[in-house]
């Protein structure tokens, strides 16, 4: 048998030793109660831990409740919202997959219909609430015109996110992943497309950045030295006058500063209309970039497919660990599979219990 292939080598990350590079990036469910984790939560992520994955990485967990997406986003407002999380957390534990949590708050794209009810903004009278953000723009004429947030509630959400990490350790996670992608609130105050403040967290960079670096920080605090801390970027807004991939760049070596130990390369999600050519491994060139110009280690995410490309990914230096989302979905047991047509079945963590199956 040759070498490991590179996509199942372990990567460590302060004292976290991940098995492989395959990780399951976190995908929204939409299926909790007042935040509350239940058995499709534990079924979602354990079946991908039971399928060999190294790292299972949970939804965008709100903050506050009104950072939620939906109503039915997982949640850490509260401290009755961390023992559901920890059983599903112990179960990931056992079948050797690191444990994850990515934090957020939706900001101006807060308190929407879920996807198969169509995504439209939810007034307060149909049961919604009013969505806050740095400005009072809307992200869409779907969806609910979002209040801009005072100084006071500026630091409101940094000392949520700070409780989040606290309750996220104490259900036992291993690894905190900040959302600062996909147009939700922190990136509604990186961008100058939806940040038109002109108090101390809006107009020139300094300014928009402010509040990504005091979050990480008020988190970095709680979260041990020991544990490893990522960010999820949008490294392009995708339009004209928005957030570019320079800023963020230049925002990771901040973030690695501020102890992010790696960056997880997304795009878009600011503005509706943006156009992006998602072709397999698009969003691959900004994990490459950030890794070489900010010198810390990033994720790569975005279609990618097959055990081929994502090995050619950790390969050639464009990342050090591979994202999946619905090559996941489609498939529970891809780290499986992919060991095995990467010419390397002994890379496969397969379960005692599944062992007659697996020759």
């Amino acid at each position: 048998m040759g070498p490991v292939p590179h996509l199942f080598e372990p990567l460590t990350l302060r004292s976290v030793t991940l098995p492989n590079r395959v990780a399951v990036s976190p995908m929204c469910e939409y299926s909790a109660e007042d935040g509350f984790a239940n058995d499709w939560h534990l079924v979602h992520l354990g079946s991908r831990a039971v399928g060999g994955a190294g790292l299972v990485v949970a939804e965008a967990t709100g903050v506050e409740a009104r950072g939620r997406i939906t109503a039915r986003d997982l949640g850490l407002w509260k401290d009755a919202h961390v023992e559901p999380l920890a059983r599903i957390v112990r179960f990931l534990g056992a079948q050797g997959a690191v444990p994850g949590i990515q934090l957020a708050h939706a900001g101006r794209k807060a308190s929407t219909a879920v996807p198969w009810e169509g995504g439209a903004g939810v007034p307060l009278d149909a049961g919604g609430w009013e969505p806050i953000a740095p400005s009072a723009i809307p992200f869409s004429e779907r969806t609910l015109t979002p209040r801009a947030m005072s100084l006071a509630e500026v630091g409101e959400v940094v000392r949520a996110f700070a409780a989040a990490a606290r309750r996220s350790l104490a259900a036992g996670f291993q690894l905190v992943e900040l959302h600062f992608a996909h147009g939700y609130l922190v990136p509604e105050f990186l961008s100058p497309l939806s940040n038109l403040r002109e108090d101390a967290y809006g107009g020139g960079f300094e300014q928009r950045i402010r509040l990504a670096l005091e979050i990480t920080r008020a988190v970095r605090a709680e979260w041990p030295e020991r544990l490893p801390l990522f960010a999820r970027l949008s490294c392009t807004d995708w339009v004209e006058g928005g957030w570019t991939l320079d800023e963020s760049v230049e925002l990771a070596r901040r973030l690695a500063s501020e102890g992010v130990d790696l960056v997880d390369c997304s795009s878009g999600g600011l503005v509706p209309d943006a156009k992006i050519d998602a072709v397999p491994g698009y969003q691959v060139p900004f994990a490459r970039r950030v890794r070489s110009e900010a010198g810390l280690p990033t994720a790569a995410v975005g279609l990618i497919n097959t055990p081929g490309q994502a090995d050619a990914i950790v390969r050639g230096g464009d990342a050090d660990l591979v994202m999946l989302a619905r090559s996941m979905l489609r498939d529970p047991y891809w780290a499986l599979h992919a060991a095995a047509e990467l010419g390397h079945p002994e890379a496969r963590r397969v379960p005692v219990q599944y062992l007659r199956a697996y020759p």
